[in-house]
Order: C-alpha cells, then structure tokens, then sequence
C-alpha cells in the first residue's frame, strides 16, 4: 500500500514544471487582458468626439509662483490642483500637466481658470482666464499659459487651443 502513495506524489513532482508554466501563462494572459480593459475602459469613457482635455505649462520664475488652480467647465468645478515647490520647478523647466480629462457635449461652452500663488513684491496674487470654446465632434485639448510678462512686470494668464 506504500507504493501506491508514493507514485502519486512522483506524478505530482513531474507535472510541477508544467503547471507553474500554465500559471504564469495565465497570469501574463490575465496582464494583457488588463491592459486592454484598461484601453477600453478609457476610449468608452473619454470618446474622442466628446473628449475634453485640458493642460497646464508655466513660463514664470521672476513674477510669479503658482499656489493652486481651479477649473471651472460651464461654472461647474472639475479640476483642482495644489502645487509643492518641486511640481513648480519641474513646470517652470517646461513640463506641462495634464489638470482635466472628461466628456463635454457637443456646442458653446464657457472654460474658466483660476490662479492663486505670489506675486510681484511678494504679494498673494489671485487672477482667472476664460475661454469659451464651440466643442464639435473632434477632441478639444485647451492648455493654459501662465507666463512672464516683463513688460508690464506681471503674470499673464491665458488659454491656448491645440489644433489636432
């Protein structure tokens, strides 16, 4: 009767290797499938004909330091952000952030941006920027400048519509 227990446990040894194979198989399979999902999940949610992004880039340094800022789509907030002192330089060095991804209807639309941060003489500095945008069935990319402005010695704040 010995004998008969000890095969079993000398099959089970010989198909290990191939069913841990089977397993990562299944789990680099399961990873794919993930990543598609995600794809889908985002081309159903954000559909390029109602998408709606909108990005930030600084060109500030001497007037200017951003605090936060708000989006406002048709007086509806739909993105804030804070900023740290290395996000800040990071955008002062030309990086550009992603603040809102979604869906707007097709038609006239009022795009709202407001800024908070420091500015000449170390002063709180509060200022906003309007757009407003005719959203068709292409994807809308909005980016918002905030720059330098030496003549007046002054932030400037401004919307800026990406053509496709």
């Amino acid at each position: 009767m010995d004998e008969g227990k000890d095969e079993p446990e000398e099959k089970k040894a010989v198909t290990a290797t191939p069913l841990s194979e089977e397993v990562e198989d299944l789990k680099k399979a399961a990873l794919e499938l993930n990543r598609d999902l995600l794809i889908l999940e985002e081309e159903l949610l954000f559909p390029a004909n109602s998408q709606i992004v909108v990005f930030l880039s600084l060109d500030v340094g001497q007037y200017f330091s951003l605090d936060s800022v708000k989006v406002l789509i048709d007086d509806k907030l739909v993105a804030s952000h804070l900023y740290t002192k290395r996000q800040n330089t990071a955008l002062s060095l030309g990086g550009i952030q992603r603040l809102y991804l979604g869906n707007l209807k097709s038609g006239e639309h009022e795009v709202t941006a407001f800024f908070v941060g420091v500015g000449p003489d170390n002063r709180e500095y509060k200022r906003g920027a309007t757009i407003v945008i005719e959203k068709d069935s292409d994807p809308k990319l909005l980016e918002l400048k905030v720059r330098d402005s030496s003549a007046n010695m002054q932030p400037e704040f401004e919307f800026e519509e990406w053509l496709l």
